[in-house]
């Protein structure tokens, strides 16, 4: 007798694999429980918990609908089909030996087809939460349609949805269809002998009935098609919207279609009764050819013989539908144009009324001076300064001054101890603001600093007052941090290099520096062993478990950028590019600008928002796919720099979209009156949305049908004069002080041009307009100015300008001797201004000379008014030169000394130190790289002067005793 038993060591080998799959299903089920767990701490700490259970909520929700909806009509339709097969049909030899192979794993079938469909619909149907909680939380725009008479809400949040759900209903249909047939062949249902076609009783009812649903759902489909019409393209000239052929071919043929599908699924029904399927097979046939001869031949013809002939009369209203719906979608409908006769003669004094903008007149680029901020404020390796600053306003002594700054940032790759105590626990973040004078700068072309230093100080700190300086939130912060401490113990954060400038801190270290505990409410605490292992898993460091630096008071910190704290506390919101910090009631904030869009607004044409934003600050996409043609800047949030908390304000709160997002994550968005006026303070209109808008007013300044059928008046932004001829990028807007022809008061403005659509040989570089947005908090906030320039004179657009410099022989000997010796020659942006009755160009002019330590220096300043020009040391003197000796103004830019950072109370005082403050003390120090560094800038300073009184002779002398000292001075801080 043969024995059955399994042998010991096969059974062994089987208990091993079992429990080793165990083991793996348990760790991947961990680490999925440790990803959601961290969510939840995070989210918690943060006080936006009802943001991720919301979403945790629908998501399961809708995946529990699609993996249902899908399952169910498949399950049963294979379930029927087998049931019903025929007991005793007799089946081709191949068959049987299909169902020889099918039949062993026939439940398994049964089961795991349809769950297959179902988690695929499932995942599918999860990711359209937001499409349907806004449905459901539908809040109604107000405006009506003017072809369907539905509210503007009905396309919004309502179409997409039904349109969503007959899609998932179609293919849950058609694939049950599926399943029935093949099962019903399988197993003898469906019999193919030659031509003909047998179809058992029971299957025949369960096929006509699940292709009559199917029929009737393409005619359900069909009728919602027709509003689909008021948001797709046109198939005529129009870019967006139901234009003639669409109102009179299009949506007409699909109700038709619709109507003819339902009488087509009815056939089917009746078929499933009387058994004949020569009516439903010829209604299908039908329905075929009619969508080919209803749905595209008939508006084809329609477009080519009625439209095309006429198109001008025939589009009129529906060209003026598009204008009014798209001006109203991007915000631009209420802008207020203004005639600007532009002059082109500059005459003495002009700009005598206009001496509150040219006093702000910045002469300082932001996107240049990053290195100067670098190389005079950076201090140590281990802290950095973002490639483009900000641009800001703050009121100094009652006058607004707009200022150029940044936020010292550290720097996790500028550590020289790469190590994860050092990466981790002691550097763990920046320290201070930093902000420049926009329209001022040195003698030597050095930015003027209104707050620098460490320990920070300045002339912000005397408005404002003391600020908490620490950075532990930023752009460039560490991946995560870890701090806290218990109470009492060694403080182990590297805070800021003392350098014995706060000698009796208890906190200085042995190498001169100050150490420090973060006190705040950051991120969550790592108060036990469980969470620390979590922690450990997310960011696979066992460190995080094993260090005894991590305590019950240490706190984790990640998830730091401003972007990224914003995007996940309110999902719904698309933000703005440009984060910036401010000094606002005692903390450095960042201010975040967020939008609701939308993709579905009637009648509105279509922008690629990535494309729309594209200029020299922002990077061109390669692929944009984010398409929307509604905008609005509905919130403003807030990111604290020291503590990550995060604030949302609703600013917009008459914005349908935001409402409905009020509404799915209530008590999310605090009210605006709630914002402090330190902050209102530092509100500006965000910058991506004014992309975006002159983006649309290119083609939609015009609002006569006519006019924008014949395109005789497009206008598009013009390329940054100072980009790469060989790969040119649009000049992107620039935010002045400045008061805007038409307005009463000066504002914080962001403004750009128009110059003509045209391209190639038509191509001209003249303005034809000037945008600007009051970028203030208040009454005016957001309005749009837009100065419409005459046709009969030639405004010189940005290029053409650039180019008068280039080619202006005065301008090109001086630009030579800026050149002289191993220097570059660097062209700031060029801003354009409405002043003296006409525009007023003003380029700021950089030199840097060669090697690691360099930075640009603003040497001279480049204006034009009209077809003149000027070029001078500072801006004052240019524009006197330009117009007439007297330009009336005062821009502030005379040439001052730095404005040295505050001295420390506590720090030694040098008791040999010279009484009188205005007369340098000779240098006294032994150490030979300060002297190096010294030489440098006194032949900097001689090459200067030498180039004012054109002595070549002394300046290449200079030139040379320049480049020996800053050799020296490298190879001594090698």
């Amino acid at each position: 007798m043969t024995s059955t038993a399994t042998p010991p060591a096969n059974r062994q080998r089987s208990t091993l694999a079992i429990s080793a799959g165990i083991l793996a299903a348990l760790v991947v089920l961990f680490f999925v429980f440790a990803n959601f767990y961290t969510d939840v701490l995070w989210y918690d700490q943060l006080g936006f918990l009802n943001v991720l259970t919301t979403r945790w909520i629908a998501t399961t929700a809708m995946f529990l609908v699609g993996f249902i909806a899908m399952f169910l009509p498949v399950w049963i339709s294979l379930q029927l089909a087998y049931r019903t097969r025929p007991m005793y049909a007799k089946l081709s030899s191949q068959l049987d030996r299909y169902q020889e192979v099918v039949e062993p794993l026939r439940k398994v079938a049964m089961l795991g087809i349809p769950g297959v469909l179902g988690l695929f619909a499932g995942v599918a149907a999860a990711s359209s939460w937001p499409t349907v909680l806004q449905w459901w939380n539908r809040t109604p725009f107000g405006i009506a349609d003017p072809e369907f008479g539905f509210d503007v809400g009905f396309f919004v949040f309502e179409l997409p949805f039904w349109r969503g759900v007959i899609a998932f209903a179609s293919a849950a249909v058609l694939l049950s269809l599926i399943a029935a047939a093949a099962t019903g062949y399988l197993y003898g249902a469906i019999r193919v002998s030659g031509r003909e076609v047998r179809i058992s009783r029971t299957a025949r009812i369960q096929l006509a009935v699940t292709a009559g649903v199917y029929v009737a759902l393409q005619g359900v489909s069909n009728w919602f098609d027709q509003y689909a019409a008021a948001v797709e393209p046109s198939v005529g000239f129009l870019a967006a919207g139901a234009g003639y052929t669409e109102v009179n071919a299009t949506i007409p043929g699909r109700a038709i279609l619709a109507g003819i599908a339902i009488l087509v699924a009815i056939l089917f029904f009746v078929t499933a009764i009387i058994g004949r399927w020569r009516f439903p097979v010829i209604g299908t046939a039908l329905l075929i050819v009619s969508s080919l001869i209803i749905g595209t031949g008939y508006p084809g013809l329609v477009q080519q013989f009625q439209v095309v002939p006429s198109e001008r009369e025939l589009e009129a209203q529906f060209i003026q539908r598009n204008i009014d719906f798209t001006r109203d979608a991007y915000g631009v409908a209420d802008i207020v144009e203004v005639p600007y006769n532009a002059v082109t003669e500059a005459e003495a004094g002009a700009l005598r009324e206009d001496a509150e903008t040219t006093a702000n007149i910045r002469i300082i680029d932001p996107a240049l001076v990053s290195p100067a901020f670098a190389q005079l404020e950076q201090f140590r390796q281990f802290y950095q300064f973002p490639p483009f600053l900000d641009v800001g306003r703050y009121e100094i002594d009652g006058q607004t001054q707009d200022t150029v700054l940044a936020v010292r940032e550290l720097n996790p790759d500028g550590q020289s101890a790469q190590n994860w105590v050092n990466q981790r626990i002691v550097f763990t973040h920046g320290y201070g603001l930093v902000a420049a004078f926009g329209n001022q700068r040195s003698d030597d072309g050095q930015p003027v600093f209104l707050e620098q230093g460490i320990p920070v100080g300045g002339v912000l700190t005397e408005q404002l007052g003391e600020y908490e300086p620490r950075i532990y939130f930023g752009e460039f912060s560490p991946t995560y941090s870890i701090v806290g401490a218990p109470e009492g113990a060694e403080p182990q954060e590297l805070d800021f290099p003392a350098e014995g400038e706060v000698g009796s801190d208890e906190n200085i270290d042995a190498s001169g520096n100050a150490r420090y505990t973060f006190t705040g409410d950051g991120g969550p605490a790592l108060d036990n062993v469980f969470k620390r292992l979590i922690y450990a898993i997310t960011f696979q460091s066992t460190e995080i478990l094993l260090s005894n630096q991590v305590n019950d008071q240490s706190q984790i910190l990640y998830d730091r950028d401003p972007l990224t704290r914003v995007q996940r506390a309110a999902p719904y919101l698309t933000l703005d590019n440009d984060p910036y910090p401010a000094i606002i009631d005692g903390r450095i904030k960042w201010i975040v600008d967020g939008y609701t869009t939308t993709a579905n607004y009637p009648y509105s044409t279509s922008v690629a928002l990535s494309a729309a934003i594209a200029d020299t600050y922002t990077p061109a996409p390669q692929f944009p796919i984010d398409n929307i043609n509604y905008i609005r800047n509905s919130v403003k949030a807030t990111v604290d720099a020291y503590d990550g908390s995060v604030t949302l304000y609703a600013w917009d709160t008459e914005d349908p979209v935001l409402q409905t997002w009020q509404s799915i994550f209530p008590n999310t968005l605090e009210s605006a009156d709630e914002m402090s006026d330190a902050l209102l303070s530092q509100v500006r209109y965000p910058s991506d949305l004014f992309k975006v808008q002159r983006n649309i007013l290119g083609r939609y300044h015009v609002t006569e049908p006519g006019s924008f059928f014949a395109t005789d008046d497009e206008w598009r932004t013009p390329n940054d004069p100072t980009s790469n001829p060989n790969n040119p990028t649009l000049q992107p807007p620039y935010y002045l002080t400045m008061q805007v022809p038409g307005s009463d008061d000066p504002s914080f403005t962001l403004y750009s041009t128009f110059i003509p659509a045209a391209t190639g040989e038509n191509q001209r570089n003249v303005l034809f307009g000037y945008l600007a947005a009051n970028a203030d908090a208040g009454d005016d906030y957001g309005k749009l100015t837009l100065l419409r320039l005459p046709r009969q004179a030639t405004i010189p657009g940005p290029g053409q300008v650039q180019a008068q410099f280039d080619s202006d022989a005065n301008v090109g000997q001086q630009l030579n001797l800026l050149r002289q010796g191993q220097t570059e020659v660097i062209s700031g942006n060029l801003l354009t201004l409405p002043v003296g009755g006409g525009l007023l160009y003003v380029q700021p002019v950089y030199v840097q000379s060669t090697g690691d330590t360099s930075f640009p220096l603003l040497r001279r300043v480049l204006v034009a008014f009209g077809d003149d020009i000027a070029f001078e040391d500072t801006l004052d003197e240019a524009l006197d030169v330009l117009f007439g000796g007297d330009s009336g103004a005062d821009a502030g830019d005379t040439g001052v000394d730095p404005v040295e950072p505050p001295l420390d109370p506590e720090a030694p005082v040098d008791p040999e130190a010279p009484e009188d403050p205005e007369t340098p003390a000779p240098p006294t120090t032994d150490d030979p790289l300060q002297l190096a560094l010294i030489d440098a800038r006194n032949a900097l300073l001689d090459r200067e002067e030498a180039y004012r009184n054109n002595d070549l002779v002394a300046a290449a002398e200079a030139d040379a005793r320049l480049q020996e000292a800053l050799e020296r001075a490298i190879a001594l801080s090698e």
